[in-house]
């Protein structure tokens, strides 16, 4: 009897599989400057990013969210959608070079680039003077699923920072 006690739990012990799963979290709070290859604008798309060493947080808002007006409520724009949330891993540490070269530097290389699935950028707009309004950016609910199908959520990027445009 003890020889099949051993042998089933021989077989419990050894086919119990947690396979490739990897959690990980996507964490820049400790990172804060928000870094742009131009000025950024009230007028146009706007691409903001953040380096974590070799990883950057990247965030493509289109020219209707960052507005040179103080908001009354806070402005929403769904991911996917007209806002884009990218997280990349590159082979060694990045510079903001690589994004605002053209064409960018040979090295470092991206690893893995994943396209947030879900969420929400949320900003709210203030002015101390009519001439330059402060956008304080916060992402909501920021969901990336990588290529294994694994999904990475994210609740340590909600305050993503503080931009200024100018009134034109």
């Amino acid at each position: 009897m003890k020889k099949y006690l051993l042998i089933g739990c021989s077989i419990l012990f050894f086919a119990c599989n947690d396979g490739d799963l990897q959690i990980e979290t996507v964490d820049f709070d400790s990172i804060e400057t928000i870094q742009s290859c131009n000025d950024i604008s009230a007028t146009r798309e706007n691409v903001l990013f953040k380096i974590n060493d070799d990883e950057a947080l990247i965030l493509n808002l289109p020219s209707e969210l960052l507005k040179n007006e103080v908001s009354t409520t806070e402005i929403t724009s769904a991911v996917p959608g007209s806002s884009q949330i990218t997280y990349r891993i590159f082979s060694e540490t990045v510079s903001s070079d690589y994004f605002c070269d053209s064409p960018p530097p040979l090295t470092p290389t991206v690893l893995e680039e994943i396209d947030a699935e879900g969420g929400n950028i949320i900003v709210t707009t203030t002015t101390e003077d009519n001439i330059t309004y402060t956008h304080n950016i916060q992402l909501s609910g920021v969901t990336f699923l990588n290529e294994n199908g694994s999904r990475i959520t994210d609740l340590q990027v909600n305050e993503f920072g503080t931009v200024s445009t100018t009134a034109e």
